[in-house]
């Protein structure tokens, strides 16, 4: 036992060194671009942070932080609407007895689970770390009254560690707590002798440094169904090694997102903070230029004549007294012309580009810029291509922040018994995650433009030669357009239904009125779960 917490505890001081190199950068961006956040230099819980003001003089560059964040948040993982839906991985398989309504209500399930936690309050501070870090991270657990509950972090409190693919599979933090909650939280029995016997006055009050390391657990069998042997370990110990707890997880449970990884072994990502960090700085400095030139402008440095008696007073209406010939007693030392317009067209310029790098124009593009004379149609497209910018960092976030939430959910609330049991018709089945946020859709409805401009060209040519027209599939252009646009095909009749000489809607078996299901572009498998696990994971 002492050899297995050695090797844990080499583990944990590993992922500690190997993100040294990491901090002064990110110490940097945080005193430019993101003063509240970060957790640096040995702070404690409760510790107030003095903002250096005479470094941030212009607020653009975190006013284009938050419009990222706004953006994301409302086009990614809106609370507001519905941002994605479930299937099964094989659409033929939807119509098996129960599978629709079993989806729907499971879908329903997760959405108020998430409405209800803080999971959204979370991903707003999630945005705004991995844009200016470019590396996030939160914990999903287990809560009897909400479902789930995410314990939020920041940079500089947290570790990571990837496998040999370049995932996130191991995690460390550092974190306090005072004498009382460590004997709530771990009971009084497994705290060391020196921390029982401290005094009461003090065991609210004095903090106490706690380390939590969760990695792949070498003591793993799926025989064994108890905390100690699922695949990942967890373990929480003091400064000195002793051993608080140990426990595991089923499935890893922090949630830990890179915007940029250049080299696989990277276990942290980079973001656009660490792209424009030169031109914030560039922005802070000219800004405190024009402020000097303004001040020498309107108070100059002067020169005294040695005739002035006592001090010279520089307040509006102040008289200094002189005994002098002609020369003046008190005069600018020399003439200030600062060129403001210039000044202030290259400070713009320098905005621009920082707005640019957060991506503030895409998300700004319909109220920043000027739509006169163009059709619906034409704004529309040139939204979705500004979209498309976004491609490469949404891809990224869908495998490392979207999917892996839902499987976390997913799997905490049937464990818990909240969700429905599955119908023993698809029970083992592969669930499919289809994203339909706006800026999913806005990023399919791209691909819209090509399918017009193939079916126009089609038309163009049976005009000539009417026999083409059976070679285009309408229906199935119908059908793809309406995906391409974020419209549920159930919104359309099926074959039997158009071809009915009544009219009248033919029922389809198993399928709700209010369920639809959409062929996904992006998709994620899990496992249709349909029975509580025997233990919970702590």
């Amino acid at each position: 036992m002492k050899q297995l917490q050695a090797d844990y505890k080499r583990q944990y001081d590993a992922l500690k060194n190997e993100r040294a190199s990491w901090l002064p950068v990110w110490k940097e961006l945080g005193a430019y671009l993101a003063p509240t956040r970060g957790f640096f230099d040995g702070q404690q819980p409760n510790q107030g942070r003095r903002l250096d003001h005479k470094t941030l003089l212009d607020s653009a560059p975190c006013l284009a932080v938050e419009v990222l964040c706004a953006g994301m948040m409302s086009g990614l993982t809106s609370p507001a609407r519905s941002w994605f839906d479930l299937s099964l991985a094989n659409e033929e398989q939807m119509d098996l007895p129960g599978a629709r309504e079993w989806i729907f209500d499971v879908k329903k399930r997760l959405e108020d689970i998430f409405a209800k936690s803080n999971v959204y309050g979370v991903l707003h501070g999630f945005y705004e770390e991995i844009a200016v870090f470019g590396t996030a991270a939160f914990l999903v657990e287990e809560d009897r009254d909400k479902g789930i509950y995410c314990r939020p972090f920041t940079v500089g409190e947290y570790y990571l560690g990837t496998d040999e693919k370049g995932r996130v599979n191991r995690f460390g933090r550092e974190f306090f707590m005072t004498a009382e909650q460590l004997a709530h939280t771990f009971g009084v029995e497994n705290l060391p002798s020196q921390i029982q016997a401290v005094a009461p006055h003090e065991r609210a009050n004095k903090w106490y440094p706690v380390f939590h390391l969760i990695t792949p657990n070498v003591s793993h069998s799926p025989l064994l169904k108890d905390n100690g042997h699922m695949p990942f370990a967890s373990l929480y110990f003091l400064e000195d090694g002793h051993l608080l707890r140990r426990g595991g997880y089923k499935e890893f449970p922090v949630i830990a997102a890179r915007w940029e990884v250049r080299n696989a072994a990277d276990a942290y990502g980079k973001g656009p903070g660490w792209k424009c960090l030169g031109d914030v700085k560039m922005l802070q400095k000219m800004q405190k230029t024009k402020l000097v030139a303004l001040d020498k402008n309107t108070n100059p440095p002067v020169m005294v004549s040695a005739n002035v008696q006592g001090e010279v007073n520089l307040l509006p209406g102040g008289i200094t007294r002189y005994n002098g010939a002609a020369d003046g007693a008190v005069k600018p030392a020399y003439q200030v012309q600062p060129d403001l317009p210039a000044l202030e067209a290259a400070i713009e310029s320098v905005r621009a580009t920082i707005r640019s790098q957060f991506f503030a124009d895409v998300f700004l593009s319909l109220t920043a810029q000027n739509y006169t004379g163009m059709t619906a149609t034409e704004v529309a497209e040139r939204h979705q291509e500004k979209m498309l910018v976004l491609g490469p960092v949404l891809e990224r976030l869908k495998n490392e922040l979207l999917d892996p939430l839902i499987d976390r959910a997913f799997n905490l609330l049937a464990r818990q018994g909240l969700l429905p049991p599955a119908p023993p018709s698809i029970q083992g089945l592969p669930l499919k995650i289809e994203y339909v946020s706006v800026i999913a859709q806005a990023q399919k409805a791209s691909g819209l433009s090509s399918l017009v401009q193939g079916l126009n060209y089609a038309s163009s040519l049976a005009a000539v030669k009417p026999e083409l027209h059976s070679r285009v599939d309408y229906e199935c252009a119908l059908e793809e357009g309406l995906k391409a646009l974020g419209v549920a095909p159930a919104l359309l009749k099926s074959k039997e239904e158009a071809l009915s000489p009544t009219g009248d809607p033919v029922p389809h078996p198993g399928s709700p009125s209010a369920t639809t299901t959409v062929t996904p572009t992006e998709t994620a498998e899990t496992s249709a779960v349909s029975s509580v696990a025997e233990f919970s994971e702590k």
